[in-house]
């Protein structure tokens, strides 16, 4: 093996490293969609306010993607990579030791702060290690940890809260960041040479013109409301196999990691199939995508079967992944490298919206209905208005391809 995988040279190792990261991040993410059950009967709470709880990381994680973009550019993704880890398992263990509501929505909501880095300072991982050929599928890999980490959240948290409690699973997750940040240090080292960072710096390029973008916006609108549907799901499914299916924690902990996992799996080929069949076609992909989950959500909710419901749950998961998958590979293939960070802070901020708002609108639908039908009626609307955006997409508005810097190239 290669001398210096050591020293953080192998691009695959990086990946890896990157992958775990995620991992880990929606670990410490998710699991409070499993541990908010126990935490609803503790301090006696509605719908609703479970809901704000649930939304409550997503408005700090939106409000920080751009600047968290913005840093990465400036800064560098080591920096920010590291603090982010640093931060956010900090307030990880500190949910532990919640003694309120308001407590929670304040400690879930510096939760959010801390890991609103990491996605754009990731995505400047793959820009520092990749050539641009090969970052739109190094993404899409990339990206299937967030699907891996959602299934891993409900198998971990819901032995650990019935054997532990939900305020001990949460000092225990929150641990793993030091481990993490330990291997951040030692093997994440991207190197730029000073010609290099004198050409990044001479051809910069304004973030007003950035912005005004109009590329940049429709995939940001498309990501938003695929996310209303991704969030709106991992965040109530482990509530509604509960109440509106009748399962028990360690019944529905198994079943709604199933999504999770076949989706990572789905991830990790929708990157290859993107590339090899749907070259330059990303927007129809994406559209076919949301067509195909919409479909199957209505299914999904409408179903009398169990098995059925939990089938076409994951085939929902799955096809919306096909927006998922562009939203984090498009962006490669039209932006520069100098500005990438920046960009995906922008796109991301779109789907970390969509986290905040999904939420808590299915908490107040769920509270004002007593069902959850109304609350899917409105994921499913959404993803009509995903369709409209992906469809929207030209690939005409590319920034500085020209003057990229690819680094390792």
């Amino acid at each position: 093996m290669n001398r210096y995988i050591g020293r953080s040279q192998n691009k695959h190792f990086i990946l890896f490293l990157l992958f775990v990261g995620y991992l880990v991040d929606y670990l410490d993410r998710m699991v409070m969609s499993v541990a908010v059950v126990s935490i609803k009967e503790e301090f006696n709470l509605d719908a609703a306010a479970v809901g704000a709880i649930l939304s409550s990381f997503f408005l700090s994680y939106a409000i920080m993607q751009i600047p968290g973009g913005w840093l990465t550019d400036k800064l560098g993704s080591r920096k920010v990579l590291i603090w982010s880890i640093i931060v956010w398992s900090v307030f990880t263990v500190f949910t532990g030791f919640a003694w309120s509501l308001i407590s929670l929505l304040v400690i879930r909501f510096l939760f959010g702060l801390g890991q609103g880095g990491y996605p754009s300072a990731s995505q400047k991982g793959i820009a520092d290690y990749y050539p641009r050929d090969e970052r739109p599928k190094a993404s899409a890999y990339l990206m299937s940890s967030n699907y891996f980490g959602m299934a891993l959240a409900p198998l971990v948290a819901a032995p650990m809260i019935l054997f532990m409690g939900w305020r001990n699973m949460f000092y225990v997750i929150g641990l793993l960041g030091i481990l993490l940040t330990i291997a951040f240090w030692v093997y994440f080292k991207p190197k730029e040479s000073t010609a290099s960072n004198k050409a990044l710096k001479e051809n910069s390029v304004p973030l007003k013109e950035l912005l005004a973008n109009s590329g940049l916006w429709k995939i940001t609108v498309m990501w938003f409301a695929a996310g209303i549907v991704n969030w709106g799901l991992s965040s109530w499914i482990p509530s509604y196999l509960m109440e509106a299916r009748g399962m028990d924690l360690l019944s529905m902990g198994f079943y709604a990691a199933l999504p999770g996992l076949s989706t990572g799996v789905a991830m990790l080929f929708s990157g290859w199939l993107l590339d090899r069949f749907f070259n330059n076609l990303e927007k129809y992909y994406a559209a076919f995508g949301m067509l195909m989950s919409g479909i199957f959500l209505y299914l999904m909710f409408t179903s009398t079967s169990i098995v059925a419901a939990m089938v076409y749950l994951n085939l929902c998961m799955i096809f919306k992944s096909f927006a998922f998958t562009v939203a984090f590979a498009l962006p490669h293939k039209i932006m520069s490298k100098k500005v990438i960070g920046s960009a995906m802070g922008v796109i991301n901020m779109g789907a970390q919206a969509a986290g905040f708002i999904s939420p808590l609108v299915m908490g107040f639908i769920i509270s004002l209905t007593g069902s959850f039908n109304g609350a899917f009626w409105f994921l499913i609307v959404c993803s009509g208005i995903s369709i409209i955006a992906a469809l929207s997409i030209k690939k005409d508005n590319q920034i500085a391809q020209s003057n990229d810097v690819d680094l390792l190239a």
